[in-house]
């Protein structure tokens, strides 16, 4: 795959999944999912993470914890929608209902989905930046 302009690249993994949502654990996952963000901006891409969109909303809307409904109102479906706007996914490696469920949508829509960051094209920044 080759790319004039930058993709918008939605990180999937794991959040809750295997925390039994301990904050430290999700925390953790979610500093995970953040280290592959600066190597894909890196390649000329925007990174995204569905959480980045989907925790202010939840706690805008009243969420308390993870697990709570409001919670399941937004978390998944924010992800569906982001995906809409997204280029690629990156799918790292890890159990996650969530992540599998990007991957599925990112498939159906017929969006690329890489496993490594070596496998995103590279824009160089001539191309990707205004001059």
């Amino acid at each position: 795959m080759t790319s004039s302009k930058p993709l918008i690249i939605l990180i999937a993994g794991p959040y809750r999944s295997g925390t039994n949502d301990d904050p430290r654990l999700i925390a953790k996952n979610l500093q995970r999912l953040e280290s592959h963000a600066l190597p894909i901006y890196r390649a000329g891409h925007i990174p995204m993470i569905g959480e980045w969109v989907a925790l202010p909303i939840m706690k805008q809307a009243g969420s308390k914890s993870l697990g709570d409904k409001i919670a399941s109102e937004f978390l998944y479906p924010v992800a569906s929608r982001l995906l809409q706007c997204c280029d690629a996914v990156l799918r790292i490696e890890g159990e996650s209902k969530g992540a599998g469920q990007d991957v599925r949508i990112a498939r159906q829509r017929g969006l690329p989905v890489f496993h490594s960051i070596s496998e995103i094209p590279v824009i160089p920044a001539t191309q990707s930046e205004p001059s």
